[in-house]
């Protein structure tokens, strides 16, 4: 059960608020309750203003509970003239917030200050719950105890560029695969929509998107598969991969792409998963033996070993995670194993 755990280095946290942050022109807020999360005069209340909104297909995050917030400026509209790379409003704000065990521990903030410049930021959370301070760059290790030896840490700016990239840096999970009003019923970790969250739905209908896409209304994105299982497995791969494993990444990768805007056919991209040899070995198997993911052999298919790894050198995703994620981990085995 995961506990919070008062370190040296937590603690170093709470009292080295803005001074790594600070510096020339814009830079994030000192403390959460300054970001325009919440309701000026009325602590603890989000702001009517910021829109709730919850992926179809979220990030693994050690078993936290994360609440979002997206805040768009007054009279902007998101520039959908490329389907696969929403661009934000100058303005815009997105917050994340992460609980273990009924405990708030942190929050992170995106913002787009400027045409030129998102802010990553996070905020570590007080033991009474009441603000959260700016943590350091570097982050801060050792928030919360998970299992024995496992910790959730805090991660720095180095760590959310490592994600969300430096060239075209942005959200990850807002899109309108993520939001459609098609929900994917057998999503790994899916949350249900609840009341009054933000669905491409309710973007067109405000007039926020631009140009306005009112097929994503008549036809709400879905990765279009001939099964269930498919469309579940392409679904977490698309959340917790597809940021990288895609042709514009940050990264160098010849495989089939795993990013949202690229799974309109997903049993085009199941089948070339299934049929691609990596150069990343397996251990226990023979040169040349090991694959994305091999049909019937859960122990000759790269990416469920690099999901069950938490060695830093082979673990993938590379970072945010302590745990392995044991659901996931079980859906990908039945589906290797179904494809004999």
């Amino acid at each position: 059960m995961a506990r919070p755990v008062r370190t040296a280095t937590a603690a170093l946290a709470i009292l080295w608020i803005a001074a790594l942050h600070a510096g020339s022109g814009i830079c994030a807020p000192a403390r959460l309750s300054e970001t325009g999360l919440y309701a000026e005069g009325r602590p603890g209340a989000i702001d009517p203003r910021n829109r709730l909104f919850s992926p179809q297909y979220p990030l693994w995050s050690d078993g936290a509970k994360k609440t979002r917030w997206v805040s768009l400026p007054a009279g902007s509209a998101i520039d959908t003239q490329s389907r696969g790379e929403w661009q934000m409003p100058v303005g815009t704000k997105f917050w994340k917030e992460f609980q273990f065990n009924g405990r708030k521990v942190e929050t992170r903030f995106l913002w787009r200050a400027t045409a030129d410049r998102w802010i990553f930021a996070t905020y570590v959370w007080n033991e009474e719950g009441t603000d959260a301070v700016l943590a350091p760059d570097a982050g801060v290790r050792g928030v919360v105890e998970l299992a024995p030896g496992r910790s959730h840490d805090i991660p720095g700016v180095a760590d959310c560029l490592a994600c969300h990239g430096d060239r075209r840096p942005g959200p990850l999970g807002f899109n309108a695969l993520q939001l459609s009003t098609d929900r994917d019923p057998n999503a790994i970790h899916g949350e249900p929509l609840a009341a009054g969250m933000t669905t491409v739905a309710t973007l067109d209908r405000e007039r926020l998107l631009s140009p306005a896409q009112p097929e994503l209304v008549a036809n709400p994105p879905r990765i279009k598969t001939a099964d269930p299982q498919t469309r579940a497995v392409l679904g977490y791969f698309a959340g917790n991969c597809g940021y990288c494993h895609n042709r514009g990444g940050d990264i160098a990768y010849d495989g089939p792409s795993l990013k949202h805007s690229d799974l309109g056919d997903g049993d085009a991209v199941a089948a070339a998963l299934l049929a691609k040899a990596t150069a990343w070995q397996v251990p226990g198997q023979a040169d040349g033996a090991s694959y994305m993911l091999k049909g019937g052999r859960p122990e000759a298919s790269a990416m469920l070993a690099r999901m069950k790894s938490r060695r830093p050198s082979s673990q993938m995703p590379p970072l945010g995670t302590a745990l392995r994620d044991e659901e996931a981990i079980a859906a990908i085995e039945a589906f290797i194993r179904s494809r004999r």
